[in-house]
């Protein structure tokens, strides 16, 4: 079972998110720039910090943001708003293929997912997939009311960054 999620595929940012069956989530987007630097924009703390935060949420910023990005190497990124304690999501690589492929574990709770994130050459465009598997159903419908509700603006503000930085 594929059913678009908010509704079709918004073609003005490419941007598509599909609910797979009862625990994944596919996300989709074409970028106008290659492999190498949108994979540049996931995996170096200092570009990743700059689109990550949805815009739409005020007030939130990404106050700590460590990455090392390779296999068997950790995240943790922390998030918070003006005079509130801060949230913590973290976890681990399990693979990561330079310009390829990035997988990671969620780990701040029960119902964390397992992301991949693929970079694939498109003639000097990058179609980038993000995949998400939850542990259960109950889990990716919290995550398509929260977290992955904000990946088309995600997406956008990175597509924003990409052209911003250049090849």
């Amino acid at each position: 079972m594929t059913e678009q999620v908010n509704g079709a595929v918004a073609a003005e940012n490419r941007t598509s998110v599909e609910r797979r069956g009862d625990r994944e989530l596919l996300v989709t987007r074409t970028f106008d720039a290659p492999p190498s630097t949108v994979y540049r924009a996931w995996s170096q703390p200092e570009l990743f910090r700059r689109w990550w935060v949805p815009k739409s949420v005020s007030g939130v910023s990404l106050v700590s943001c460590e990455m090392d990005v390779r296999t068997g190497g950790k995240y943790r990124l922390e998030f918070g708003a003006a005079g509130s304690d801060t949230m913590a999501f973290y976890g681990k690589y399990l693979d990561v293929v330079p310009n390829e492929r990035i997988v990671w574990t969620n780990d701040e709770g029960e119902e964390g997912a397992i992301t991949t994130v693929t970079f694939a050459d498109q003639g000097g465009k990058t179609l980038l997939t993000f995949h998400e598997v939850y542990p259960s159903k109950q889990a990716l419908e919290e995550a398509l009311q929260g977290s992955a509700a904000a990946l088309p603006e995600q997406l956008e503000q990175l597509d924003e960054l990409l052209s911003s930085i250049g090849g």
